[in-house]
């Protein structure tokens, strides 16, 4: 039984409280400072119930990984597919002429030059076009949804890998790089449109 006054007594339990709280601050902010890869097998992942047992589930997390990021390449040569299908839409649509505005192929032919070329002995006459500024295509409610879609998933999947890698674990980060490789293997063609 305490005699101290009930305010003493609590500002005792929280002046204990608060010197453990600070000892535990102090050593957690040492560790946070410490920002070396380390192997562990039992780094959790993403939050504390998702945290390997053992070697299985560590291995099972690493493939989890390396999956993720074949998705992650997945959603950027979608994204790529999706934008090159969209732009060859664009060029084969009928445009109605807009008032004070002239139309695509006139303003090509105001911004040309026309030149000569010549390779190995043969003249060509060609038409150099020269890009005036950036050509923005119009709003539409057919493509503009599916590319937010595309893009919060692909920043969604960025983002999670590099949650895995600030782990500081070196299975979690040879994972990431490893399913980046994988996916550019399989997919990377994809990824950039290719005009010529």
């Amino acid at each position: 039984m305490s005699f101290l006054p009930r305010h003493e007594s609590a500002a005792m339990d929280m002046s204990g409280t608060a010197s453990a709280s600070s000892t535990e601050m102090e050593s957690m902010s040492a560790s946070m400072m410490e920002m070396t890869f380390f192997s562990s097998t039992s780094t959790p992942l993403y939050s504390s119930t998702w945290k390997p047992q053992n070697i299985g589930t560590y291995a099972a997390t690493c493939i989890f990984l390396i999956a993720l990021a074949v998705v992650f390449r997945f959603l950027i040569a979608v994204k790529a597919w999706k934008e090159a299908a969209w732009l060859d839409a664009e060029f084969h649509r009928r445009y109605v002429t807009v008032a004070n505005k002239l139309p695509k192929t006139e303003r090509l032919s105001t911004d040309s030059k026309r030149m000569i070329l010549t390779e190995n002995g043969v003249e060509e006459e060609v038409m150099v076009v020269k890009r005036t500024g950036m050509d923005v295509r119009p709003w539409r409610i057919s493509i503009e949804p599916i590319r937010a879609v595309i893009d919060t998933l692909i920043a969604g999947v960025g983002y999670l890998l590099m949650l895995a890698i600030m782990t500081m674990n070196v299975g979690y980060f040879l994972s990431v790089l490893g399913g980046t490789f994988l996916g550019s293997l399989a997919l990377g063609r994809y990824a950039i449109r290719d005009d010529h």
